[in-house]
């Protein structure tokens, strides 16, 4: 995103240029302390997490609050709000996670001769058709994004949200809240209200037409 705001000419100022650092260094914190998961390594395993009623329960939050942004509020307020966009590409990730990780898991039971692979082949599929549409709806809505707001907010806030909520995604998956401790724990909260800082600098004061060079100006004592 600074590198953007360069390379681009687009307008980012020391506060939005913190703003990402603390972006950055929170979601890094996040990903530092999120629970670990669970070693999955058979196409069994992974199905019988898939078909989890709590796992389950999640990905119809997810879909309606999908379908709620995309038919109602992104037609309405996407171009004027980065948030709309930003949360349908995120939102999307809680399915890319497990379509990549089942993927994987299925590709490795195709081609031997046993009774189950005719069942993997069958996963692989719906699975890569379930990754190659929230890949392309995401492509869709980074490409709307692009043509309202600028690379450098978008690329920030998209960073942070999109990593967060693959976070949450993979903890319910993979049952993992079971085993964070304390310290992990407040470790996540840290990271999460870094994030959050970092966001309300690069959203909330993008506008501003601030510089160190001023700065530095005011700082000088005049006569």
């Amino acid at each position: 995103s600074i590198l953007a705001s360069y390379l681009l000419k687009e307008k980012l100022n020391i506060l939005g240029k913190l703003g990402c650092l603390l972006s950055c260094a929170g979601s890094v914190v996040l990903i530092i302390h999120s629970p670990k998961s669970e070693s999955v390594t058979t196409q069994a395993e992974l199905e019988e997490k898939l078909t989890n009623p709590v796992f389950v329960g999640y990905l119809c939050i997810v879909l309606l609050m999908l379908l709620l942004l995309i038919f109602w509020i992104a037609p309405a307020h996407g171009p004027t709000n980065i948030m709309v966009y930003i949360s349908i590409c995120s939102l999307l990730g809680s399915f890319t996670v497990p379509s990549t990780k089942g993927i994987g898991l299925a590709a490795q039971d195709i081609f031997h001769n046993n009774p189950s692979s005719q069942r993997a082949l069958c996963l692989c599929l719906v699975l890569l058709a379930v990754l190659g549409c929230s890949i392309i709806v995401q492509f869709r809505y980074i490409n709307k994004a692009l043509e309202c707001f600028d690379s450098s907010v978008f690329g920030a806030i998209y960073y942070v949200v999109f990593t967060t909520l693959v976070l949450l995604a993979s903890a319910i998956l993979f049952r993992e809240w079971s085993n964070v401790g304390l310290v992990d724990f407040l470790g996540m909260a840290c990271g999460f209200t870094t994030v959050s800082v970092g966001i309300v600098l690069i959203q909330v004061f993008k506008e501003f037409n601030f510089n160190l060079g001023e700065m530095n100006k005011s700082n000088v004592k005049t006569d």
